[in-house]
């Protein structure tokens, strides 16, 4: 088959991995067979594992020299006692150590069709559901069960010589499809979810409003929200020059106590689910954006939630859900990450 009619990608989070492929009407029997194999019987030949482990130090280096990545990842291993508290990248110390037998297990015991859901786009629903009864049922099975994550709160301090200071901090937030994500999600916006156009600022946030009342020297601030299958994680993240780190980042938290004791109208409320019904919509408008969507929905729930239904869903958030998620972040024991000179960034006992 012509590869320009083809392309297969893998992106891994931090609870799930996505195959994706992408052809042609006319390819889709021979297309689904490549994902078949490649999600069903891997090959992890041992030649190329070994090729590989190299380019493990390179993506990580590479994906480290952005010191956002550092702060998140020392943000969850602080927060969580175990599964989510895992690094998306590979330990320093495993690497040149994985083997294929490894590799072989990890798939014996995850990759079943249990724990997998098969979703497409320009695909019909019977051809799709013939493909998955055939072949995934090759690997029947839970597999191994999965441990939830425990929420613990806890602190990683990065100090280094860097001008700018990177501050995550944090509560237990919602798991995805609770109740309360979409009032926690609305209380993103409100805050302020970073700016909506490129290159753009945030300025009419709530948070940087408010910040820049405390701070003289230039800042930036964003409501930090993230849902998984059985927790979630929201608090803020501030970019700030060192000399005014322990400002910014009170300032921000007071902006938050301010909403959780009913400083909130109407008006921000309408605004917000705006910004966060346009943030959806926008999303699964694209294939990749809707395709990720549905998998994500359909592997966590067996549902999927039509975009009408996701709408209605945000207009029914009240001004006292999202007042309430403002308490629970403020009562909640936080977690905290920081990297840069650190003389003036607080530690998170003194929040």
């Amino acid at each position: 088959m012509d590869l320009y009619f083809f392309s297969l990608s893998v992106t891994s989070t931090r609870e799930n991995m996505i195959y994706s492929v992408e052809c042609l009407r006319d390819y889709v029997d021979t297309v689904m067979e490549y994902l078949i194999n490649v999600t069903t019987a891997p090959e992890f030949r041992s030649w190329e594992v070994t090729e590989l482990q190299a380019q493990l130090k390179v993506d990580k280096a590479v994906a480290f020299q952005n010191p956002q990545v550092s702060v998140l990842e020392n943000l969850h291993a602080a927060a969580y006692r175990n599964a989510l508290a895992n690094s998306l990248y590979c330990p320093d110390y495993a690497v040149g150590k994985i083997t294929p037998e490894q590799l072989h297990q990890f798939v014996q015991n995850n990759f079943t069709s249990a724990r997998m859901a098969l979703v497409g786009l320009g695909v019909s629903h019977s051809e799709l559901k013939q493909v998955g009864e055939q072949f995934l049922n090759i690997r029947s099975g839970a597999g191994s069960s999965g441990v939830k994550a425990q929420y613990r709160g806890g602190e990683i301090r990065e100090q280094n010589g860097e001008s700018l200071v990177h501050a995550a901090i944090v509560a237990e937030g919602v798991a995805t499809g609770s109740a309360e994500a979409n009032a926690f999600s609305a209380l993103q916006h409100i805050l302020g979810a970073g700016p909506l156009i490129k290159r753009g600022s945030n300025i009419s946030s709530k948070l940087f409003q408010a910040i820049a009342k405390a701070a003289s020297q230039p800042f930036d601030a964003a409501a930090f929200n993230v849902n998984y299958s059985d927790s979630g994680l929201f608090g803020i993240y501030t970019i700030s020059q060192a000399s005014d780190a322990g400002e910014v980042i009170k300032a921000a938290l007071n902006q938050v106590k301010a909403i959780a004791q009913g400083s909130i109208t109407d008006e921000d409320v309408t605004r917000a689910k705006n910004h966060l019904k346009a943030t959806y919509l926008m999303l699964v408008e694209t294939s990749d954006g809707l395709l990720d969507e549905i998998g994500s929905e359909a592997l966590a729930f067996g549902i999927y939630t039509s975009p009408t239904a996701v709408i209605q869903n945000i207009d029914s958030i009240a001004t006292a859900d999202i007042v309430n998620a403002a308490k629970k972040f403020v009562d909640g024991k936080k977690s905290m990450a920081a990297s840069g000179n650190l003389g003036n960034t607080p530690f998170v006992d003194e929040l």
